[in-house]
């Protein structure tokens, strides 16, 4: 098989092991011997090791794994094998350590009684600071107080009557007219903005109040009868999705900036109004007829409207005039700001995911064609679009369905390092309609994959109960990760065209959590990923938490 994939046609997964042994010879002309410190002893501690006198001889370096990725594209995946033994000794420690209590403000009234100094003083000392130690500050303090004092030098606020508590921002007029609001340090606004220990009402007024963020229409909305959970649909029109998208994002009165604030219904809710927008969408570029109405659609409603979408584009002809024929939908949780003023992840901490359809063409823009009219196009980008070339090219080498292939490979999975121990599986969660795996090649340290059972490619070809099903594994997955102690985790969507051909292309979602030691680099850029575990015990890990998450929703 030429194609470069751990998925084999016996299914079963397919490595390889590097067993480095080698020479290298010394080209270097002097020794630079200098102390390092002192050891216990008093005697120096020199670098000689640093200085060898010939050439250098590895006889048994550490063994790798190389690993393909099941999807070509996405590069491969190398496992040093010392680490990932010693990983695999307790799995459960796999974890990172919850965040710990920063106090400015507590800090400070100690060293002020300490030099009898008043501890009123507090807010002066802090505008003292340099403006990186001011929004570490923001993003890394846990003490409302020191928040607050932070916020008063961000923007300038309005108060209730009492002068304790925000109302809102004042406004100022800007260069062109219009108006704004009076920012006075835009980073460290939104590093505080974004801090999940803020008060509420400093967030509503900052960043999570209906045109808090700007004009941006609100189209669509998910309110449940007791006010538990609310989401609003907001859409994005200038945007660097092409012909716009739409954000599903809590809103500002179900704040959710922790995913342990995350409910079954939530879930439901953004993803409801995903699939209604798109089903909409697709409905009106077909022509089909709808009621003008401005409440959400039922279940019911949703599905009837997906069955008239499936049956209109039975027909060859229809699909043949589909202008968007796809979806693309993402989900960044968390936000963080360096010191450096390097935005680490999402726009914003309050739980939101993002939408829209792609056209199935671009036309061509080159400039030998401009000023004329011309009819050269080119598909539009999806990254589903990836997996369809890949699985086609390989039943043509194998004569196999990849993704029935890749399921039993799965579910009959072997560990790398020949131990039979009983962790061996890589599923972590599965109900009749989804698998929740751990990807033996692994993109991100701690990457966990969703999956449709069955030959579902897309959210036109899911019914209610697998999109509920979907519903319930993020969820999941989302929980188990966050107990784990993930902060920042991206979500994407692989989903096939609606007007493509029956194939077994399955709707593959991929969870990655990006780590405080792996932010990625050169390496990342080539598409070489580095995990220090083996993903068996990874999945261990995981299934380690599900019963923590039990109690939060039924699954």
């Amino acid at each position: 098989m030429k194609l470069r994939t751990c998925v084999a046609p016996s299914e079963k997964f397919f490595y390889g092991i590097h067993k480095p042994s080698f020479r290298v010879e010394n080209l270097r002309e002097k020794d630079y011997i200098a102390s390092l410190g002192s050891l216990p002893d008093g005697h120096a501690f020199e670098n000689h090791e640093n200085f060898p006198t010939g050439a250098v001889e590895e006889p048994e370096a550490d063994w790798i794994f190389e690993i393909p990725n099941a999807f070509p594209f996405r590069g491969s995946t190398y496992i040093l094998k010392s680490r990932a033994d010693s990983t695999a000794t307790n799995p459960t420690a796999i974890q990172l350590p919850k965040r710990t209590s920063v106090s400015f403000s507590n800090v400070t009234k100690q060293w002020c009684r300490n030099y009898n100094i008043a501890t009123s003083k507090i807010s002066e000392i802090m505008t003292t600071l340099p403006k990186p130690l001011l929004l570490a500050l923001a993003a890394t303090s846990t003490d409302p107080e020191d928040l607050i004092l932070l916020a008063g030098l961000s923007a300038d606020f309005i108060y209730d009557p009492s002068g304790d508590r925000p109302i809102g921002i004042a406004y100022k007029k800007g260069d062109q007219g219009q108006s704004a609001p009076s920012i006075k340090h835009r980073t460290l606004f939104h590093a505080l903005a974004n801090n999940i220990f803020l008060p509420d009402d400093y967030k509503d007024v900052m960043v999570l109040r209906p045109g808090a963020q700007g004009g941006s229409a609100i189209v669509g909305e998910w309110q449940n009868e007791d006010d538990s959970s609310h989401v609003f649909e907001y859409l994005r029109r200038n945007s660097y999705i092409p012909w716009g998208h739409y954000a599903a994002n809590m809103a500002n009165d179900a704040v959710r900036y922790k995913i342990d604030d995350l409910t079954m219904e939530d879930m439901n809710a953004m993803r409801h109004l995903y699939y209604q927008r798109s089903y909409v969408r697709l409905a009106q570029d077909l022509g089909i007829g709808m009621t003008a109405r401005k409440k959400r659609y039922t279940l019911s409603e949703l599905e009837e409207l997906r069955d008239r979408i499936n049956e209109a584009l039975s027909s060859t002809k229809t699909k043949s005039t589909l202008q968007f024929n796809g979806t693309v939908w993402g989900w960044n949780f968390g936000f963080d700001f360096a010191p450096s003023r390097y935005r680490l992840h999402a726009s914003h901490q309050q739980i939101h995911q993002q939408y829209g359809l792609v056209p199935a063409t671009v036309s061509t823009g080159n400039d030998n064609n401009r000023g004329q009219e011309t009819d050269a196009v080119f598909p539009a980008f999806s990254c589903g679009d990836l997996i369809s070339t890949f699985i086609k090219e390989y039943r043509q080498q194998t004569g196999k369905p990849f993704f029935e292939t890749y399921i039993n490979a799965i579910r009959s999975n072997h560990r790398m390092d020949r131990n039979q121990r009983d962790n061996r599986s890589l599923v972590v969660y599965a109900d009749e309609n989804v698998l929740v795996f751990i990807p033996k090649a692994q993109t991100s340290q701690w990457e966990i994959q969703l999956m449709a059972l069955k030959p579902i490619g897309n959210i036109l070809e899911a019914d209610t109960d697998t999109r509920q099903s979907m519903d319930r594994a993020m969820l999941v997955i989302i929980k188990i990760l966050a107990a784990l102690g993930a902060n920042l985790i991206t979500t994407i969507e692989y989903s096939k065209r609606f007007d493509a051909p029956d194939t077994d292309q399955r709707l593959l979602y991929a969870f990655l959590p990006r780590l405080p030691q792996s932010p990625g680099a050169y390496t990342e850029a080539q598409l070489r990923w580095i995990i220090n575990h083996y993903p068996e015990d990874f999945a261990a890990a995981c299934r380690s938490k599900l019963s923590e998450i039990q109690d939060s929703f039924d699954i």
